[in-house]
Formats: structure tokens, C-alpha cells, sequence
């Protein structure tokens, strides 16, 4: 392998630019030549390829999103915009590609890995809504923005005696939701996994309001209901002034945390390593201290991971 191209794909994450650093500085300490494409699968089809050297990638460390930009592309499912997409990499004789993404970046990964070229993956989303175990790239930094952000709302809604509905993201996983709620003591979760049963909700903040509570924390996990509409019922139904918060794009922005720092550093070196070694269709994820690595086909199947001990300590202690 003499040259080799970077991408960031998909929704931007914090650690993207840590991930970025380390390829770029790793393939040029191994004699590799490092290329980024520009926004993503589009840039690839529309051939935005320059090659860097180290000083592009320098102060970039502290940087959230990506400093190569991203965008979403849903003609790369047909075959001959994938074929363009080839064809721009191999007319500046690359042949080996680093997709930092999520699973729809995966996917794309795959069909391009079957078309001959050779890639790795990097899991580089906010949601964590990946087929394996331990933390994705921007998982951390997004989660410590909304404990933050439902701790400064706790202070005027506690001042009030409110009931605070906060809305985080998360697509259809739950895990910014469920650690949202561990970290901050929320007394109800509402994510895909716990269901939604308003009678319910109703029933605990009678009581809590019956047991003199000043501040009741609802967590909710995006696209299960709205949550205007919930605040408006919960009201009306206990008496309970109640607010909503959609906390929305914030939770992907931010200065990304030591760990995810850290992380994408690791993943983007060892993302190289496997490239040299002509190893391909496989992601790299960082657990216990070590990486592992995963095909890409399993890492977008359906997930399946047991969160049930967590579930249940969140409840007894919420």
C-alpha cells in the first residue's frame, strides 16, 4: 500500500478529527501517502480528493465535527455512482479507504469492499446505535453535553417546582437516553426499550408531587412521541407545572472529551495497521483498553447487546 484515502461519512461526531489525525500522521510515518475525500460518499463521487500531509492535521485535536466535512448521499446505494465513486480513488492510484462513520456509512463501506476496494471502518456516531460492544467515537462527549445541559435545567425547574421533559437523540437507540438518565438521576426514562405508558407516568408524578418533590426529570428518547404534548398532559393531569426541552443538534457539537479523544486516536491508528496488513471489510472498536475489530456485515445487523442489569439499576435508583 502506497496510498491511501480517509472519509468521514454520515452524521458528524466528536473524535472524528482525532480519528483523521491519526491516520494521516500513521500512514506518513509508514511511508503511506494520505488522501481526504471532502464531504463524504458526495465527495467521493464527485472526486474532492486531496492528498495532505501532516500540518493538515495539525490543532485539530480539540476540533468537534470534522474538518473535512460530511453529507449524506442516498444514490450511492446504485451501483454506477459507486463505480464513479472507484473510479476517482483508482485514477490517483488508491486503492485502500478509511470510513469513519456510522452503520449507513457501513453499509456503503460493504458494497465498495465487495466491489474490490479495500476498507476499514472507524464507528465514529453520537448514538452509540452500533452492533457491538464499548463506546463509539462521540458517544462520551454527547452525553457529557446533555448531562450538563439537564443539570442547568434542574437549577430554574427546581427554583419552580417543575416537572422538566428533556428530549435527547439517539435515533432509534436508547443508550444516550438510558446514561442521560444515570448520570443525572432522572426519575422516569422513556427510551425504546422502556415503552411509553402515560397512565403511568401520571400515577409517579402524583406521587412525587403528593411526596412534596420540588423537581421531577423526565428523560425521553427522540422520535417516541412528543414531548410539547407530554408536558401539556402531564399538567393537565397532575397539576404539575411541566416544561419540555429538545436539547436537538447541541448534543453533536462541543470541544469532544479526553476519551473520545483518545479513542479516535487509537481506532484511526490501528485502522491503518489493518490496512497495511491487507486485512479489509472490518471495523475497529475500542473495549477494556484493547482493540478488537468486527466485519462490517456484523456490525450492521440487527443489535443486540443486554443492557438488562442497567435498566433494572437505573429504576431502583432513579
Amino acid at each position: 500500500m502506497k496510498r491511501l484515502a480517509i472519509i468521514t461519512s454520515g452524521g458528524d461526531a466528536p473524535g472524528m478529527n482525532a480519528c483523521l489525525r491519526a491516520v494521516v500522521r500513521g500512514a506518513l510515518n509508514n511511508g503511506v501517502e494520505p488522501f481526504v475525500v471532502y464531504d463524504g460518499y458526495k465527495g467521493l463521487v464527485e472526486g474532492k480528493i486531496l492528498q495532505v500531509h501532516r500540518r493538515f492535521v495539525s490543532e485539530i485535536l480539540n476540533r468537534g465535527g470534522t474538518i473535512i466535512g460530511t453529507a449524506r448521499l442516498p444514490e450511492f446505494t446504485e451501483l454506477e455512482v459507486r463505480e464513479k465513486a472507484i473510479s476517482n480513488l483508482k485514477a490517483l492510484g488508491i486503492n485502500d479507504l478509511v470510513v469513519i462513520g456510522g452503520d449507513g456509512s457501513f453499509r456503503g463501506a460493504i458494497d465498495l469492499d465487495n466491489m474490490g476496494l479495500n476498507v476499514v471502518g472507524i464507528c465514529g456516531t453520537i448514538d452509540n446505535d452500533i452492533n457491538c460492544s464499548g463506546y463509539t467515537i462521540g458517544f462520551d462527549t454527547a452525553l457529557n453535553t446533555i448531562v450538563d445541559c439537564i443539570d442547568k435545567i434542574r437549577v430554574t425547574s427546581s427554583s419552580h417546582t417543575r416537572c422538566s421533559i428533556v428530549e435527547v437523540m439517539g435515533r432509534h437507540c436508547g443508550d444516550l437516553a438510558l446514561y442521560a438518565s444515570l448520570a443525572c438521576g432522572a426519575d422516569i426514562l422513556i427510551d425504546p426499550n422502556t415503552g411509553y405508558d402515560f397512565d403511568k407516568i401520571v400515577e409517579d408524578v402524583k406521587r412525587m408531587k403528593h411526596e412534596g418533590r420540588k423537581h421531577v426529570l423526565i428523560v425521553v428518547s427522540e422520535r417516541i412521541l412528543d414531548v410539547e404534548e407530554l408536558a401539556k398532559n402531564i399538567e393537565k393531569a397532575t397539576g404539575f407545572e411541566s416544561r419540555a426541552t429538545v436539547l436537538g443538534h447541541l448534543q453533536r457539537g462541543g470541544i469532544p472529551s479526553a476519551m473520545d479523544r483518545v479513542t479516535g486516536s487509537i481506532l484511526g491508528y490501528k485502522a491503518l495497521e489493518l490496512l497495511m496488513n491487507k486485512e479489509s471489510g472490518k471495523m475497529v472498536y475500542f473495549l477494556d483498553n484493547h482493540v478488537y475489530t468486527k466485519t462490517l456485515e456484523e456490525v450492521v445487523e440487527h443489535r443486540d447487546i443486554d443492557y438488562l442489569d442497567l435498566y433494572k439499576i437505573n429504576e431502583i435508583i432513579g
